[in-house]
């Protein structure tokens, strides 16, 4: 074992004219990435679809339910609206389908296990499995 360890060949070498298609196909990619020869899409944001001409942000704010009526407390009592936030499972739906603000979706949640304990709501969906 003279001269020590060698390591081996590699056996995956690319051929050089492989290796030149490959470069060639890189320029390319760079080039459609500098955005000189791409047409810009339709909606504004890219690859989201959407209508032209809403502007930038694509869709308006959402607004808190209760803050739009300038709601100070949730009632417990009004059974008809706390249900509007309630799965058919029964579950507190959360704030991103309800869109409440933080506030007003403790409060929310706060008047709907209150009507739960009263028996107003129920905790589960009925029926069984």
């Amino acid at each position: 074992m003279a001269g020590g360890w060698q390591p081996q060949e590699r056996r995956h070498q690319v051929p050089a004219s492989d290796r030149e298609a490959i470069t060639l196909a890189e320029e390319e990619r760079e080039e459609a990435r500098s955005g000189e020869e791409r047409a810009p899409k339709a909606g504004g944001r890219r690859g989201r679809g959407g209508f032209a001409g809403r502007g930038a942000g694509g869709r308006r704010p959402r607004v808190c339910p209760f803050c739009e009526r300038k709601v100070k407390e949730v009632d417990y009592k009004q059974v008809d609206e706390l249900r509007h936030y309630l799965t058919e499972r029964g579950k507190i739906k959360p704030r991103r389908k309800n869109a409440t603000c933080a506030k007003h979706q403790r409060r929310l949640a706060v008047a709907i296990k209150r009507a739960r304990h009263l028996a107003l709501l129920p905790f589960t969906a009925e029926g069984g499995r």
